[in-house]
């Protein structure tokens, strides 16, 4: 690695951190100067913004993520159940850390990102969940009269939801307040009630036979 490109991925790794910490909005040039104690000067001789160090940031996120996603997929080593519950955990792993400020910021300041990285998730993300749920159901995994873009459709709205500080802003605050938990307890909770349920096995015996 050259010393210019480790200088230009310690200052995306410092500037992701802080927008994640503080949002982009709130985050400036000066505060990611001040972070790698470097000169504000230095500092736009490698990025001429916030704004293509927010686009840099979401560049690598997306890059890591497609390589941790394909490379588990294509594995024929790793039995399904395997391969689901690594790419569901893979991806709250990597998705987790952007909380709902952030997202809020990328709609309202910095749109076009906002627009890719939608794109990147409609075409990339959820095909290749979709291709591992059609997966499942080819090796009798999954339930064959499951629709597949049904189950892909589910587990989309209730992550992005759950991150969605408009959607959730119009349940009661007593609500609100019991969902005050952090995003990667969110995610896990909504991959074991859509992929185990809420009932218990005697609970599910007794529902099936009613």
């Amino acid at each position: 690695m050259s010393k210019k490109t480790e200088i230009e991925s310690k200052i995306l790794e410092v500037a992701y951190k802080l927008f994640l910490k503080q949002g982009y909005k709130n985050t400036t040039m000066d505060d990611i100067a001040q972070e790698l104690s470097m000169s504000k000067k230095t500092l736009y001789k490698y990025f001429p913004g916030k704004l293509e160090l927010l686009a840099a940031s979401f560049d690598i996120l997306k890059t890591r993520l497609s390589l941790k996603v394909e490379t588990l997929l294509d594995n024929k080593y790793i039995p399904f159940t395997g391969k689901l519950k690594s790419l569901l955990t893979t991806v709250a792993a990597d998705l987790a850390p952007i909380n709902p400020e952030l997202l809020d910021d990328l709609r309202e300041h910095a749109t076009e990102i906002w627009a890719e990285l939608q794109t990147y998730i409609r075409e990339s993300a959820f095909l290749r969940f979709q291709k591992l749920i059609q997966e499942g159901v080819s090796q009798g995994f999954i339930l064959p009269h499951i629709n597949i873009s049904l189950v892909v459709c589910l587990y989309a709205a209730a992550i992005q939801s759950l991150i969605d500080s408009h959607f959730l802003e119009q349940f009661p605050a007593e609500m609100q307040k019991q969902m005050n938990i952090s995003t990667a307890d969110k995610y896990d909770q909504a991959i074991q009630i859509i992929f185990q349920g809420i009932l218990t096995d005697e609970a599910r015996k007794e529902f099936q036979s009613t």
